[in-house]
């Protein structure tokens, strides 16, 4: 899917937003894209994925200058990925501008618990989606909400560092102080192993990894080791002037060297004009070089480039 026609006309104040949503890259590739992004802009037009096609339209009584932005990746394996994927996104259609991480994450919650009801009577297991979200309040902090192994990162210069941590068993493993600092980052960032601990609607592994609970279990300071505990799954998050945020699922780093591929990111996006030019070098390095020895996956991605920080002109040279 084209980078351009997914975000056009819509407005995020003086955020410069790009997205993109696809079947995957090479030879081989899935017969249906099971991801899906949402996006609603500061004056409520959305635009979002149903039936693997474009949908928009404006939601009434949207609180002005309040945005969301998220993407969400269905569980194909266990079934209606797609449909659990459109079911979260029609959720959150509904789901009105959140002034406070509480009120966020009391709503989310309890959509996790309707769409479990509704999805009760589907055959086979049941059907679940990674969601990551960014709030971004009108004159606030922007807030986060993390359910799954999608992932958001934060791009400078410098290098591509995660927000987010990873709902899979080598988290739940260091969780119980089973796995060390070094052995998570290589197993989670360092490798592939798509297997997941928790899913929105799905449900999760880590209250009792011995059978699937229904709640969400929020990953905090009060359960994650200390070298994690600064990436919650739901806490306030400063868009620091001049570096780029990118939501993105798994397909982006489904390879056989995610840290090296991830570290090639600030230079590929170096020199770009705005996050539609970025977004496009970004999939193009994908598509180059498609991962010929993994499962073909989707790929969805939202990127937000947060404008440099204004100069004070009447500062001192030097100063």
């Amino acid at each position: 899917m084209p980078i351009s026609p997914f975000i056009a006309g819509l407005r995020f104040g003086p955020l410069d937003v790009a997205a993109c949503s696809r079947l995957g890259a090479g030879p081989r590739l899935r017969a249906e894209n099971q991801d899906n992004l949402l996006l609603i802009d500061t004056d409520g037009d959305a635009a979002w994925l149903q039936d693997q096609a474009v949908q928009r339209r404006r939601l009434p009584g949207w609180r002005p200058g309040h945005a969301r932005l998220a993407v969400l990746d269905g569980m194909g394996g266990h079934g209606h990925g797609r449909e659990a994927a459109e079911a979260v996104v029609a959720g959150l259609l509904a789901l009105p501008p959140c002034a406070t991480g509480a009120e966020l994450a009391r709503r989310l919650d309890a959509l996790h618990a309707d769409l479990q009801r509704h999805f009760a009577d589907v055959p086979g297991p049941r059907p679940g989606t990674t969601l990551t979200l960014l709030e971004l309040r009108a004159d606030d902090t922007p807030l986060l909400y993390h359910v799954g192994d999608s992932r958001l990162y934060e791009i400078t210069p410098a290098r591509a560092a995660p927000l987010t941590v990873d709902h899979v068993p080598a988290t739940a493993y260091a969780m119980a102080g089973l796995l060390g600092e070094a052995d998570w980052w290589r197993q989670v960032h360092g490798e592939h192993r798509p297997q997941i601990a928790q899913a929105f609607l799905l449900g999760n592994a880590f209250a009792d990894p011995t059978r699937l609970n229904d709640p969400l279990y929020e990953l905090s300071p009060l359960n994650l080791p200390s070298w994690l505990s600064g990436l919650a799954d739901r806490r306030p998050l400063a868009l620091r002037p001049g570096a780029s945020y990118l939501l993105a699922t798994d397909g982006l780093w489904s390879c056989s060297d995610p840290v090296g591929w991830a570290g090639q990111w600030p230079q590929l996006l170096a020199g770009t004009a705005d996050s539609a030019a970025m977004l496009h070098a970004l999939m193009a390095a994908y598509d180059a070089h498609p991962a010929a020895f993994f499962y073909p996956d989707n790929v969805s991605a939202i990127l937000v480039r947060v404008p440099a920080a204004a100069r004070d002109e009447t500062a001192l040279p030097g100063a």
